[in-house]
């Protein structure tokens, strides 16, 4: 087998998720919502697939869908794109997997930031990338000049960077974004640009894409989500929006990876994306007050938690609120003898590290916020 992956080992979101099943756990580990999705965007998914057509659509994407997508980066966030520069993806992890293959080659090295979403790393290993890493720091987790300058070298031919930054809930401010543009212009990088969370926003913050800072437009390569726009995780609709001269070899990968994605999920995510500036109002409002109440009953209780910025995602400080179990220990023993399952932050980064920061997500309905903090509370002897 492929070392890589016959050594890789299970995932920490499955490995929760079936403690959390074998344990009767309140799950607050995976990021997945349990509400939030719009009705109307299933229901015209639903009439979609009996009305077809049901064949192979068009490698790059349906064109009503791509013309949508274009419309709405011009509305929303003032991208200019063409339709061509556009391709439909079977959800951001294959839009990040074919830009990958398709920008890194071997010996190349590629600068990521840590904590990081877990599948950077081994798609930028199995493109024969090396991968060099800027590590963050909390409470604050910010970008330093002096960090980014470490990690690139003569050999470096991407920097993937994501914002709003899973796990840690930062929004990247215009400071260190210039820092990461500067040094793309500066050193002649490419840059993978994972911004699945842009509407997923809060404190009347308005998302920046990378692609809009001086010297970024001709080598930014944007990823999005639907499911993260209408939180429909499970249909896995993505896309990557790049300059011709990248969008070509991206979509060539592309076509070997998945090809295509389901037609009628695509002609859904058009009319949800054609959806009036209240719709991301009510979504993030809604979004916002979860965060809001598991905040509030978390420091009630006692824990200290880190600023939520953006994502579905908060942290809890263990050390600050008087926690000595590291991330690892604490989680095991909170979905084991407290019933509620989370992730460690601990396994967002490549090696083991020591860490007593633990992510939750609040994208539940609020009486099982409640009740997970509760439970966590309840607990805290334990620990």
């Amino acid at each position: 087998m492929n070392p890589l992956f016959a050594t890789l080992p299970t995932s920490i979101f499955a490995h929760t998720s079936q403690l959390a099943a074998e344990h009767d756990a309140v799950n607050l580990g995976q990021g997945f919502p349990d509400f939030g999705w719009p009705e109307d965007v299933v229901e015209r998914a639903a009439a979609l697939l009996r009305e077809g057509p049901n064949q192979y659509p068009p490698m790059r994407g349906l064109p009503v869908l791509r013309e949508a997508l274009a419309e709405h980066y011009r509305q929303h966030q003032g991208v200019a794109c063409a339709v061509d520069d556009i391709t439909i993806t079977s959800g951001a992890t294959e839009a990040l997997a074919a830009a990958i293959l398709a920008l890194v080659s071997p010996g190349e090295e590629v600068v990521l930031f840590q904590p990081l979403y877990d599948a950077y790393l081994p798609m930028v290993r199995r493109a024969g990338g090396m991968p060099r890493l800027v590590t963050l720091t909390p409470p604050d987790w910010r970008i330093t000049a002096e960090a980014l300058d470490r990690a690139i070298g003569p050999k470096t031919r991407l920097l993937i960077f994501n914002n709003p930054h899973n796990p840690t809930a930062r929004m990247f401010d215009d400071a260190e974004l210039a820092l990461v543009a500067q040094a793309c212009v500066r050193h002649d990088l490419i840059a993978l640009s994972d911004e699945v969370w842009e509407h997923v926003v809060f404190g009347g913050r308005a998302h920046r894409p990378l692609s809009t800072l001086p010297g970024m437009a001709e080598r930014t390569v944007k990823v999005g989500s639907a499911g993260k726009i209408f939180s429909l995780t499970g249909w896995k609709v993505g896309w990557i929006l790049a300059p011709a001269q990248l969008a070509s070899p991206i979509a060539k990968a592309h076509q070997y990876v998945t090809f295509a994605t389901p037609p009628n999920l695509q002609g859904a995510v058009a009319y949800g994306l054609g959806k009036a500036s209240d719709y991301y109002l009510a979504m993030r409002s809604a979004f916002e007050h979860a965060r809001d109440a598991m905040v509030g009953a978390l420091r009630a209780g006692g824990w200290a938690t880190l600023a939520a910025e953006g994502t579905y995602f908060v942290c809890l400080d263990l050390a600050a609120s008087g926690i000595e179990a590291q991330d690892v220990t604490f989680c095991e023993r909170a979905v084991r003898e407290a019933g509620v399952a989370a992730i460690p932050v601990s396994a967002f980064y490549d090696t083991e590290a020591s860490s007593n920061v633990v992510r939750l997500c609040f994208a539940k309905q609020p009486g099982t916020i409640a009740e997970g903090v509760e439970r966590l509370s309840a607990a805290r002897d334990l620990f």
